[in-house]
């Protein structure tokens, strides 16, 4: 089977598709891969503080290069973050937000139904088990994954061959921005101070897990 059968197949069932930007490795090649393949493309990107530079930078980019606009919007885990006070002062105003509830906000908005998004079947177990069950066009839910059954190697193969953008701020950190851990923060520190503090204007409290990440690696150096 050819590793574009996929979304070769898929391309035969609708002309539109929604998709799933996160700018990490597999997404930058399910876009990729469905500008090729579809005619109506509108890719959506989840943000978990608004407005970072390295972030919008690099988003720009890939406006420039497909020539569409990539349509942001809040992370689901957000409205919990600030429901139940994870990194900041708790606000039980905020309600639950399920990626489900996003899925068709940006169905109602765009008019397209089919959402692609770069889930590969060798990503881990739980992730096998969810695409064995679905397959790479899940009816159900209206979802397409045009890399599943693709290995990391032939993903950055791909890259490579088609000289696709990777963006500048996962080379630089190692890693797509996707979480507070502070692990992840101090490195943003570190090479992006101003970003750094506007995502402790959004979540003051994830500093501590960054200084409690810094004292452990300092610690850990002096031994």
């Amino acid at each position: 089977m050819s590793l574009l059968d996929v979304i070769k197949t898929q391309s035969q069932i609708t002309d539109s598709v929604l998709v799933s930007f996160s700018m990490g490795k597999d997404s930058i090649v399910t876009l990729d891969l469905c500008m090729k393949y579809f005619k109506h493309v509108q890719p959506f990107f989840m943000y978990l503080v608004p407005g970072l530079k390295f972030q919008d930078e690099a988003l720009a980019k890939y406006e420039k290069h497909y020539g569409v606009e990539i349509i942001e919007v809040p992370h689901f885990e957000n409205a919990d973050f600030y429901r139940y006070g994870s990194f900041r002062d708790a606000d039980y105003s905020v309600p639950r937000v399920k990626i489900r509830a996003i899925y068709e906000a940006l169905r109602q908005d765009t008019g397209i139904y089919w959402i692609a998004g770069g889930e590969k079947i060798n990503d881990s177990i739980v992730r096998r088990a969810m695409l064995k069950h679905s397959g790479s066009i899940d009816e159900k839910r209206g979802r397409f994954y045009p890399v599943m059954y693709w290995t990391d190697k032939e993903i950055k193969q791909y890259m490579k061959m088609n000289h696709l953008f990777y963006p500048k701020f996962n080379q630089e950190l190692g890693f797509s921005f996707h979480s507070l851990a502070g692990k992840e923060l101090s490195a943003i520190k570190r090479i992006y101070p101003n970003d750094y503090q506007r995502i402790l204007k959004f979540f003051p409290e994830a500093e501590a897990g960054v200084l409690q990440y810094e004292a452990y690696k300092q610690k850990s150096g002096d031994k």
